[in-house]
């Protein structure tokens, strides 16, 4: 009876081991836009890509519209192994590295073709292991678009936005952007911005077309300038812990889908800043100012200065070398 007993707890106890190691493995995605935009389509298709690649080995849940966490405390969060997967806008990483800090300067980048030839180039991909003694790895870029000015008041020329509250994400240099053109930068969670826009408790914020229309921006704002002032794009990141908790076949193959969901993202990136831009013009709520070359030029020789504010901590050769991108 003893050895009968013995024999079905080894059973079990084997059973249960053998159970333990094929249970999949959990990877929450955070994220803080809606599912209708870039990233949350991204996320939507990685998903799908694994589900489909890796049934019963990896699991994806993903949480859109800042569900489990904003974006100033994904990382912590992260590193704490209570997500696995983010794609925070490469603003919110200054803390963790300062080089990352150049997609926010104003006007280095000309358009999103030259964004993506610096960024998969290599200082482009240098820069993804910048994060590692942080304890984070840095998994690919992941576009959105070009940066817009939305306000109250029609943003013509520099001096329209003195004296003007705007939005910004945490960051050191969109501070500096707005202090050189007298405006009145505050550093505010993306899921505040509708209510802040609505209550008049800001005067105005820069994103991409694509947030200003998913999120419904342009209703609360009577006018946007078209000034394709910088870039929003964002960095999927992963903590080092659970990146080498995988085993290298495992890890090649996430690490494909996500590449393949990354190029898939930025495919509808490109598409909805065109699309998105019109449904606003077409819904009447809020009007597109243009610029003419000469009201553009005060605009960037008023915020280029910028550049050598932070030329030290970012580095003056991968300044430069992002500038080449725009040949």
């Amino acid at each position: 009876m003893r050895l009968l007993t013995a024999a079905v707890t080894t059973i079990a106890l084997a059973l249960g081991a053998q159970a333990a190691v094929a249970a999949p493995i959990e990877i929450k995605f955070s994220h803080v836009v809606a599912e209708n935009t870039p990233k949350g389509q991204m996320a939507l298709k990685f998903k799908a890509l694994v589900e489909e690649r890796l049934a019963g080995k990896v699991e994806v849940d993903v949480f859109p519209s800042s569900q489990l966490f904003g974006d100033n405390k994904v990382l912590e969060a992260m590193l704490l192994g209570d997500v696995q997967l983010a794609a925070p806008s490469l603003s919110k990483l200054q803390k963790y590295t300062k080089q990352l800090q150049i997609f926010d300067l104003p006007f280095l980048f000309k358009d999103m073709e030259s964004v993506e030839r610096f960024q998969q180039g290599p200082d482009g991909q240098k820069l993804l292991s910048s994060l590692e003694s942080k304890g984070l790895v840095g998994l690919g870029y992941l576009h959105n678009g070009m940066k817009q000015l939305s306000a109250s008041n029609p943003l013509k020329v520099p001096a329209d936005a003195a004296g003007r509250k705007f939005r910004i994400m945490t960051s050191d240099v969109l501070q500096a952007q707005f202090e050189a053109i007298d405006a009145v930068p505050l550093k505010k969670p993306f899921s505040e911005v509708f209510t802040l826009l609505q209550t008049q408790a800001i005067d105005g914020q820069e994103n991409t077309w694509s947030n200003i229309y998913s999120k419904k921006f342009f209703e609360v704002q009577p006018f946007i300038t078209e000034s394709n002032h910088g870039v929003l794009d964002y960095l999927v990141v992963t903590s080092a812990e659970f990146w080498m908790s995988l085993d290298k076949e495992l890890q090649v193959e996430v690490k494909k889908a996500l590449d393949d969901a990354i190029a898939y993202g930025n495919g509808i990136a490109a598409e909805k800043a065109s699309q998105d831009k019109q449904q606003i013009i077409d819904s009447k709520r809020s009007e597109v100012v243009n610029l003419t070359d000469a009201e553009r030029q005060q605009w960037v020789n008023a915020m280029k200065p910028v550049w050598a504010q932070f030329e030290e901590e970012i580095g003056a050769d991968l300044i430069k070398a992002a500038e080449a991108s725009n040949q």
